[in-house]
């Protein structure tokens, strides 16, 4: 079968290349025809016949371009990736879209820091009790779950248990005679004094913390501590409830048996199953990675001399290899009285190492117009502006 190769004479077809991406666009229709002279000028075209045709020189060309926009929005995704995911996309072309960074991801994955000091997330903080019995000081966590038919495990985030009467109430009421409060006399026994009808002296507020701290830190080393503990499930409170109980929860009574019912115990918990499923959201028509990001073939039409020489030359380094496969089908060719050796493995070699260098400079040059390295370079400009000024003479003017 006798295949025609290319002849000098690049005519555009609409039906040459493999995808079509951008037979649409003009410019791309002008350029074909400006590229295959390029590369087959490159090849040794007219001394030499390249065994190409226009077609094929026009896919690599498509794929060039293609490989452009790939590295491009690879570098754009890697760079905006947390401030497009749970982006809806549809109807959402981001080639056209400048992509304006928020806090939206960031805040998504801080707020389990928030669950878990109390002061958001998004795990729901359920609340339940157990009655106190006299005498006993053990409860058991599992067991009450079960009577709640409470499936899976939980896990305690907050107990009601403390003194039911705080220590600025109980010793620094605005007039009983000490701390915050007191009448002039308390002032000159050395007992505070700074409040009340009859004498006032402002402290600062931290002062009124110190009091309140030592005043509760000598409860708990001095004084029976209301306090807990949780170990295996159990929780162990202190101190042990019996009719001497001043939780203030509940009345004290007692049952047939002589028991005392001392109040409920309150706490705050969380289902772990919660934690584990909320870390899953539904976004059907979402952003979810980087597989979906709504990033489309580039225009070429708008990509600009930089970009398109870079294609041009990444074209050639296509054709070369295509070339170069071609040639391999026969190492040698017989002529009269000789073989003549064709070049598959310079062709190769040379599509390998052409091309491996062509992305790696594409991909340095994106680097460097990162977000990250622009803001560096802003920088060391500033600093360099900051030393050229220092040398500037500062003369005092007397007027």
């Amino acid at each position: 079968m006798n295949i025609p190769i290319y002849d000098g004479n690049p005519l555009w077809n609409r039906n040459a290349t493999a995808f079509g991406f951008y037979d649409n666009d003009i410019e791309f229709q002008v350029d074909s025809i400006k590229v295959a002279k390029f590369v087959t000028t490159r090849l040794g075209y007219p001394l030499m016949d390249v065994e190409l045709q226009t077609s094929s020189i026009f896919t690599a060309f498509e794929e060039a371009i293609t490989m452009y926009g790939n590295e491009l929005y690879a570098y754009l995704i890697r760079e905006n990736v947390l401030d497009l995911t749970g982006l809806p996309y549809e109807n959402i072309n981001l080639n056209e879209v400048i992509v304006q960074p928020n806090f939206e991801t960031i805040i998504r994955l801080s707020e389990q820091y928030g669950e878990e000091a109390g002061v958001g997330g998004n795990v729901t903080w359920y609340k339940g009790f157990v009655p106190l019995t006299s005498s006993v000081q053990d409860y058991d966590l599992k067991t009450w779950a079960k009577q709640q038919d409470i499936t899976g495990s939980i896990e305690i985030k907050r107990v009601f248990y403390q003194e039911p009467i705080p220590a600025s109430a109980r010793y620094l009421a605005p007039f009983d005679g000490f701390g915050f409060g007191g009448v002039a006399a308390a002032g000159l026994m050395g007992m505070g004094g700074f409040g009340g009808s009859m004498g006032f002296l402002m402290m600062p507020l931290n002062y009124d913390m110190q009091i309140i701290q030592s005043i509760e830190m000598n409860q708990m080393v001095r004084l029976s501590n209301y306090s807990f503990e949780i170990h295996n499930n159990v929780i162990r409170i202190f101190p042990i409830p019996g009719p001497y109980d001043v939780s203030g929860v509940g009345d004290i009574t007692e049952d047939i048996n002589g028991s005392c019912n001392c109040g409920n115990l309150w706490f705050e918990y969380i289902l772990r199953d919660e934690r584990i499923e909320s870390s899953l959201i539904c976004a059907e028509d979402r952003v979810t990675n980087v597989s979906n990001m709504p990033y489309q073939n580039p225009v070429y039409a708008l990509i600009n001399s930089v970009g398109r020489q870079w294609i041009f030359e990444m074209t050639l380094a296509i054709c070369k290899e295509i070339l170069g496969y071609v040639r391999g089908k026969y190492s040698t060719v017989p002529i009269p009285n000789a073989d003549m050796t064709l070049n598959q493995a310079d062709l190769l070699a040379a599509a390998t190492a052409e091309k491996t260098a062509l992305l790696e400079r594409l991909r340095a040059y994106f680097d460097e117009n990162s977000r990250a390295s622009l803001l560096e370079r802003k920088v060391r400009e500033a600093d360099a502006v900051l030393k050229e000024l220092d040398q500037v003479p500062r003369v005092i003017y007397i007027g």
